[in-house]
This record gives C-alpha cells, structure tokens and sequence, in this order.
C-alpha cells in the first residue's frame, strides 16, 4: 500500500537519448557524477531483478544506496527502482519505488518525469514537506550533475 507520492519533472538542456545512455550505465553514471558518487556496484545484467549499489561521496553524505531494477524500458525509456537500503530519509520509510520518464521536448533538450511512491514505518500518512523537498532533492542533485557533465562534453553518449 502506498502512503505517500512525490512527482516532479525535470527539464535538461540534454537530449533523451543521451541522459538515458548515462541512466541505463554503471559506468557513465559514476564518470558523470564523480562529484557525488564514489563506486557504482550492479549485479546482474542492468534488467529486471539487477541490484545496484551506489556509495555517496562526502559532498552527497556519505552513504549507501541499494535499489533493485523493476522495469527497464528502453523503447519507452522508464526506470522503475525499489529501493533496498539507504536514501534521504530512509529512516522514515518502510518502502520506497521510484521511477523516471525520459522524455524528448525538443532538440537537445528532454524532461524527467519522477515519481517517488512510499510508505512510512509509523504507517501514517505523507512526509513532512521538508522531508519530501529533501528526498527528491537528492535524486534531482544526480539529474543536473548529469546534465552538467553531458552539456560539458558533447561528443559524450551521442
């Protein structure tokens, strides 16, 4: 049961394609937020089921991430993630499934669309406003240091 729903889009001066190729890679995404992630772990094939393990340098502080991958659609370029261990306010949160839309909006540019489904431990009802500012702040931190990297270096997953 879903106690909770957090939606925000995003829009980047990226194209989809190429913030999808960072999204879908281990490696880009670590290259591309070097600033707030320190080691990307993935175990399995990047599909359905793979667990990945994020560790969050000093600057994004210095945690884990681990979520499973429920849906990777590349046709339809949408991730959808469990999250299994860490996040913003973890200590509040029985469950936690995000997801993101790439979507084009015109040359060289796309929007994210995210959405945060949650449940609280005490089982009441939504997060304080603060706490959903942070919890999708710290997701939103990750998109712009990916649109930074790519706007920085153009020839990069075109």
């Amino acid at each position: 049961m879903v106690a909770g729903l957090i939606t925000e889009e995003f829009t980047m001066a990226v194209s989809a394609d190429r913030m999808w190729k960072v999204a879908c890679s281990s490696d880009a995404l670590q290259k591309a937020c070097a600033s707030i992630i320190d080691t990307v772990e993935e175990k399995g094939d990047g599909g359905p089921g793979s667990v990945t393990t994020l560790t969050l340098s000093a600057a994004a502080g210095e945690s884990l991430l681990t979520s499973r991958v429920l849906v990777r659609d590349h046709a339809a370029r949408v991730l959808r993630n469990e999250i299994l261990e860490g996040g913003k306010v973890n200590g509040q949160l029985k469950s936690q499934v995000t997801e993101v839309k790439v979507e084009e909006v015109g040359e060289g540019a796309c929007v994210a669309k995210f959405r945060v489904e949650y449940e609280r431990l005490d089982g009441s009802g939504a997060l304080a406003p603060e706490d959903q500012e942070e919890l999708i702040g710290g997701y939103f931190g990750m998109l712009k240091a990916v649109e930074a990297y790519l706007i920085a270096n153009p020839a990069e997953y075109a």
